[in-house]
């Protein structure tokens, strides 16, 4: 009896499995209903014609023609005018919620035809977004020092590039020539782990860098000149990381683990997953993590505070499945520590009390991603708080986040910092076809945007197309703007007139520059990725003097304080200075 009821409870228990298969299968042949309406997804636009012809126009890219042929759940698409490799189908299966259609690739050797098609999400041209709730968290643990020590200001380099990001620190009195090999003019090498392209910055005797170090001993990063917009495969636990070392001996005195898991965006092929350099105000120094967070601590390495931003979606604008993780910095100002935040969903600038962590002000923006680090400077106008971004480079109060002034026409793709000289500010961005350098004055307010035709206006001093810088942010010294290109291009203007002082291929570019330039006695200093920095004369005419080889990639913004240069390099910290 008990062997008849169990042969009958398998054979119920086959049917239903049977039954539920079948299902399955007839679900996922269920033939997705492809719209005959216009659909758009980044800058793109898709129609799909019911007798099997499909089109993809997008801004700035060729139109793409072909057919189409579903079976199920699956399309396969043919198209024509795409690059040699693409003839044969690409196949890919279909999502449909609601009036939304999603692809995901299952076999496609057309590279074009895969980085528009694959992962994407389609919805009717037209249709208003609606942008998610971002819920900004935080979390006390103490209270800093009311007050830094006064004397220990003295030096500081306290941000990326420095004070107001100008990357000038006179009376260094660095030697033009030094070599690791031989430790000429070296004076510490400290090895760091992880993978990190943020600056050291510096305050009294302490420089705190960051690093994002990975359990897997393989990971890396692509440098050199290329246009591949590819995330990392890097998904590993990583350990993000905070230190702070004794600037005279490279000791590491503290070492502190801020976030540790999987990372919650992805990165770009050529960067990592701490490209935010750190800032300090000699009471406290804040990291930006992207998505892990902010978090602060004290110059002894108490945790202060931590904020929870939520997840941040940087990548390409015409895109947006190509995610390349966050770059801008953040600075403190007034006891502020102001964070420039924009994503693919929603994009805000936010003021952060420096001794709580809590929102002071944030003010919303309609922005494309970007990773330009925001400056505070003081101008004749009073303070002005200046942001580099697609749609627009804007002023804002920086006590209250409000904004005093816009300025459009500039790149898709914006990564330099605002730089600030002789009460002008100097902005550019490098993505073709802009590539503008603007010089506005501070007292501007309302749309400042140029008509066709005009390079100039009563609010805007001058201006260029064609030439701004893609990665490295400008430098402004002694009344000469300085431009950077990554291939290697360098160009000089007078701040005051725009005229153009001389352009030059400089001698040694290697695999490019992504650091910014920084000054010092007369001197202007360039890092290649290649881990060569190249040592200028300051001027009127072009002046080559040196050019020392730190054998390490280098991609970071060197730091000066106080006679040294303190070179962050792909898994070292150097000192470059004379010995006494």
């Amino acid at each position: 009896m008990k062997k008849i009821v169990v042969i009958a409870i398998l054979l119920s228990v086959l049917v239903v499995s049977a039954e539920w298969k079948a299902t399955a299968q007839e679900t996922n042949q269920t033939t997705v209903q492809l719209p005959s309406y216009p659909l758009a997804f980044g800058v793109f636009a898709l129609r799909f014609d019911s007798g099997g012809t499909l089109t993809i126009e997008g801004k700035g890219w060729p139109a793409l023609n072909g057919k189409w042929k579903l079976t199920g759940s699956e399309i396969e698409m043919t198209m024509s005018g795409l690059p040699e490799g693409c003839g044969g189908p690409g196949r890919y299966r279909v999502r449909q919620d609601g009036n939304r259609l999603g692809f995901d690739l299952v076999t496609d050797d057309c590279v074009v035809r895969r980085m528009i098609i694959d992962r994407s999400t389609w919805a009717p041209a037209g249709e208003a977004k609606t942008l998610p709730s971002r819920r900004i968290a935080v979390t006390s643990s103490a209270r800093p020092p009311s007050h830094p020590d006064p004397r220990s200001a003295n030096g500081s380099w306290p941000s990326f590039r420095g004070v107001q990001a100008s990357g000038i620190a006179e009376g260094q009195n660095l030697p033009d020539t030094w070599n690791t090999k031989s430790g000429e003019n070296i004076l510490w090498r400290t090895p760091l782990p992880g993978l990190a392209h943020s600056s050291p910055v510096v305050w009294g005797n302490r420089i705190f860098v960051t690093s994002a170090v990975s359990s897997d001993p393989k990971a890396t990063f692509r440098p050199g000149l290329y246009g591949d917009g590819d995330a990392s495969k890097d998904r590993s636990r990583h350990r993000w990381t905070i230190y702070a070392l004794d600037k005279r001996s490279g000791k590491i005195l503290w070492e502190r683990v801020a976030y540790e898991g999987e990372p919650i965006e992805k990165r770009h092929i050529k960067a990592t997953y701490a490209n935010a350099s750190p800032a300090t105000d000699g009471r406290i120094v804040v990291a930006w993590f992207g998505s892990q967070g902010v978090y602060a601590y004290d110059v002894k390495g108490r945790l202060l505070w931590k904020v929870d931003l939520g997840r941040v979606d940087m990548g390409a604008y015409d895109i947006p499945t190509f995610e390349w993780g966050p770059a801008s910095s953040p600075i403190i100002w007034n006891n502020l520590v102001i964070i420039q935040c924009d994503t693919q969903t929603d994009s805000f600038i936010v003021a952060l009390d420096a001794a709580t962590g809590k929102t002071v002000w944030k003010t919303d923006r309609e922005e494309l991603p970007s990773w330009g680090t925001p400056t505070v400077a003081s101008t004749s106008a009073g303070p002005v708080l200046v942001t580099n971004a697609s749609n627009f480079v804007r002023g804002y109060d920086p006590r209250t986040g409000k904004e005093l002034w816009r300025l459009g026409r500039s790149s898709k793709i914006t990564a330099p910092t605002p730089v600030f000289g002789d009460n002008l500010f100097v902005v550019a961005s490098g993505r073709a076809p802009e590539r503008p350098i603007f010089v506005v004055r501070p007292e501007a307010r309302g749309d400042l945007t140029l008509p066709d035709g005009k390079t100039s206006s009563e609010a805007v001093a001058w201006s260029r197309t064609g030439r701004g810088s893609y990665m490295p942010t400008p430098l402004i010294y002694k009344g000469i703007v300085y431009v950077l290109s990554n291939n290697g291009l360098f160009d000089a203007y007078n701040l005051k007139t725009g005229e153009e002082i001389y352009r030059q291929r400089l001698p040694v570019v290697g695999s490019g520059f992504s650091a910014s330039p920084i000054a010092a006695d007369g001197k202007i200093y360039l890092s290649n990725e290649d881990g060569e920095i190249l040592v200028l004369g300051a001027g009127d005419k072009f002046s080559h003097l040196a050019t020392n080889s730190m054998g390490e990639l280098l991609m970071a913004t060197p730091a000066l304080s106080d006679g040294v240069m303190y070179v962050r390099s792909s898994s070292s910290l150097f000192a470059i200075g004379r010995k006494q």
